[in-house]
C-alpha cells in the first residue's frame, strides 16, 4: 500500500477513535491535498493519452477545453 494512503487512513482511524491533535489535523489536511493532486495528475495524464478511433480507423486525440471567462 502507498505510504501516503496508509498514513491518511491511520489519521482517519485515530480521528474517529480518540481525536487528533492540531498538528495531526494539519498533517491530515496536507496529506489529503497531496493525494488529491496525485489523483488529478494521473487523470490528466490518462486523458492526454486517450484517443477516439472512428469507423475508418482515424485517431483523434482529446482536445483540452478552453476556459470561458
Amino acid at each position: 500500500m502507498d505510504p501516503l494512503v496508509k498514513r491518511v487512513n491511520e489519521l482517519y482511524k485515530k480521528s474517529k477513535e480518540e481525536g487528533l491533535t492540531p498538528a495531526e489535523t494539519q498533517e491530515q489536511a496536507q496529506l489529503r491535498r497531496k493525494y488529491l493532486d496525485q489523483v488529478k495528475g494521473n487523470l490528466v495524464q490518462t486523458l492526454n493519452n486517450t484517443v477516439f478511433i472512428d469507423e475508418q480507423g482515424n485517431e483523434t486525440p482529446i482536445k483540452k477545453k478552453e476556459k470561458e471567462n
